[in-house]
């Protein structure tokens, strides 16, 4: 049979159509499949879930179910149950908060109206931020007191017992606020739970942390000042670097009388009768750019001495309160306990010299001066006054000396043309000196007098940024004495400079430009040769000094910045003072008289003992030097 060309292509098309039909059966087959497939393992891991979450829900039932049932056997099971509530307690000076909550202190204010915060309220040093926990070990079970609820006992105007319930006795912490005083007694102990603690028991822990709060306007002045200071009982009050590094407890090498959380004017001093065992020190710094209202977190562990019997308190004091030297000495002694605690140590004064200095000639003048009840600015002008009429002789003596050099300089130049070359430079040297001599001279005259007023200098560098009497007092454009006057306030903080410009470190900036320029000119008129080129050259460097004054200065206390100033501003006239009444032919002519009786008497030359025959000497002895060194190169060039 004949099959057309028309039933071949019908047949193949319908076995296309077959077999596509198939394959798109199969294919659809195999997605309905993997979907039904994919929907199964979704389905499986939300029931997972739904499992997961509902074991994990038994479980947190089961589990606060045992801690109650177990928590109800707990000896700590009554001091758990939430007991909110705060007890205030005051004197004159202060006003104190105590929580029910860890059985501490919560808020500490200064009824003091000289004590004002930077809105004009009264200073509180903490309300809610610091954290005092007491930590007790026990046979089975311990004691943390910051999770803890205390009840208050016998509360009176000035004084409470706290009580904390713990088995079938109790902790009892017993407040107390000692008459016009800064100082707040705490008495630590157990009753009748001889059975809880172990027989090896004899310390309890404490964890003091506290958030300082920044109480004045400056921040890095602020917190320049700011830190934690302790006293060992060895006699040695020590602090912590202000920037920083902790210390752990191998690197203590003493235990503590008092361990203080410091600010620049204000400070909680903690105190024990039984000494700390300090175990670690940490401070950390809050950013200026946050304006969280703090300076810095401090954070203290330490052990003390603990009797479990209840037979003997543990006796800790707290002083909170202003670091003013007179205030923190009067009530280290209404203690009376007979220690010396040298809480006033707080105040720093400076380096032992320096030390010296402010705290038994400084702080009794400034103390003098501040009892007349005028402006504070007023007294640090008149305690300039006193402190440069007080060095006016030896500034005086300085000037006649480089007077002296002065008008013996034609004589100088003379000497200086006699030597022209380099390798006469000792022979020149030596005749200087002998010149200075024969007229009873000394080149170093003008010097010493200046350096004997530099601890003066730094001792007040160091006194009047810790002057709280500053704190809070304005003068002229200056609205506290105590921080920078910032006159141009710009509000965003500029590296090297701040946010604002300081008047009254300009001035002084300007005055010490004024006192550069005439100590420059002074001692370039005693100069010659060599000397004066080196001195022309030198110039440019002392005028950079009050640039970088400025920039260290600007967010530095006003009030020290008017005493530098004021300083800088009476030296200039009495440098002038002293060029108008020095007459140089007067002094000159004195001059030749005195050499003419030293060379009458024999005395031209002065003893190698004294300053000007040392420097001779020592000429001497190098012209010697020189000599036998040229004369060894003259025999070994005729050697060869």
């Amino acid at each position: 049979m004949k099959i057309d060309k028309n039933t071949v292509i019908g047949l193949l098309l319908m076995v296309a159509v077959m077999f596509g039909f198939m394959w798109y059966q199969g294919t659809t087959a195999q997605k309905r499949q993997a979907q039904q497939l994919a929907q199964a393992q979704t389905d499986a891991i939300a029931q997972q879930k739904s499992d997961s979450i509902r074991n994990i829900e038994e479980e947190k039932q089961a589990r606060k179910v045992q801690e109650q049932l177990s928590d109800s056997a707990s000896t700590l099971f009554q001091a758990r149950q939430k007991n909110e509530g705060q007890t205030v307690i005051e004197n004159e000076l202060l006003k104190l908060t105590i929580s029910n909550k860890g059985g501490q202190i919560c808020r500490a204010e200064l009824k003091d109206k000289s004590y004002k915060n930077q809105e004009g309220g009264q200073v509180v040093l903490f309300d809610g931020e610091s954290n005092f926990n007491l930590l007790f070990d026990g046979k089975e079970e311990n004691i943390t007191t910051e999770n803890l609820y205390f009840s208050p006992k016998s509360a009176g105007k000035n004084a409470v017992t706290m009580s904390l319930p713990v088995a079938s006795g109790n902790i009892e912490i017993d407040y107390s606020l000692m008459p016009n005083s800064y100082i707040v007694k705490m008495d630590i102990r157990a009753n009748g739970l001889s059975g809880f603690f172990s027989t090896k028991t004899n310390s309890f822990d404490i964890e003091w942390c506290e958030k300082m709060r920044q109480q004045e306007k400056g921040f890095d002045f602020e917190n320049r000042y700011s830190t934690i200071t302790w006293r060992t009982t060895d006699d040695d009050t020590d602090e912590l670097s202000s920037a920083g590094a902790d210390k752990e407890e191998d690197d203590f090498d003493d235990n503590m009388e008092w361990v203080a959380f410091k600010t620049q004017f204000f400070s909680q001093i903690l105190i024990a009768d039984k000494d700390f065992a300090p175990d670690e020190f940490s401070q950390k710094q809050f950013k200026r750019d946050a304006k969280t209202g703090y300076l810095k977190e401090y954070k203290a562990k330490m052990s003390t001495g603990f009797d479990p019997s209840g037979k003997q308190a543990t006796a800790l004091k707290m002083y909170l309160g202003p670091n003013k030297f007179s205030t923190l000495r009067e009530n280290e002694k209404m203690m009376g306990d007979g220690r010396d605690l040298d809480l006033q140590s707080i105040v720093y004064l400076g380096w032992p010299l320096i030390k010296y200095i402010n705290r038994f000639f400084m702080l009794y003048l400034f103390d003098w001066m501040t009892g007349w009840g005028i402006n504070m600015g007023l007294v640090l002008i008149l305690l300039t006054l006193i402190i440069k009429c007080t060095v006016y002789p030896l500034m005086r003596k300085s000037y006649l000396s480089s007077a002296r050099m002065r008008v013996l300089k034609p004589k100088v130049d003379e000497i200086a043309r006699k030597y022209p070359k380099q390798e006469d430079a000792m022979q020149k040297q030596q005749e200087t000196m002998q010149l200075y001599s024969q007229y009873g001279v000394s080149p170093m005259g003008g010097c010493l007098p200046m350096l004997i007023q530099m601890p003066i200098w730094i001792a007040l560098f160091n006194f009047i940024p810790n002057a709280i009497e500053l704190r809070g007092q304005s003068f002229l454009w200056a609205d506290d004495l105590s921080t920078y006057d910032d006159v141009i306030n710009w509000g965003t903080h500029v590296w090297g400079i701040g946010d604002h410009l300081s008047l009254f470190c300009v001035l002084w900036c300007l005055s010490t430009v004024g006192n550069t320029w005439i100590t420059m000119r002074q001692q370039r008129d005693t100069m010659t040769g060599e000397q004066a080129q080196q001195m022309k050259m030198m110039q440019w460097m002392s005028y950079i000094m009050p640039l970088i004054f400025f920039f260290s200065f600007n967010d530095y206390s006003s009030g020290l910045n008017l005493y530098y100033f004021f300083s800088g501003l009476l030296s200039i006239l009495m440098m002038w003072f002293l060029r108008k009444t020095t007459d140089d032919g007067k002094l000159l002519a004195q001059l030749e008289k005195r050499y003419q009786e030293r060379k009458a008497s024999g005395s031209g030359v002065k003893k190698a003992s004294s300053m000007m025959g040392r420097l001779q000497a020592m000429a001497e002895k190098q012209q010697e030097m020189l000599r036998q060194q040229q004369e060894e190169q003259q025999r070994r060039q005729q050697k060869r």
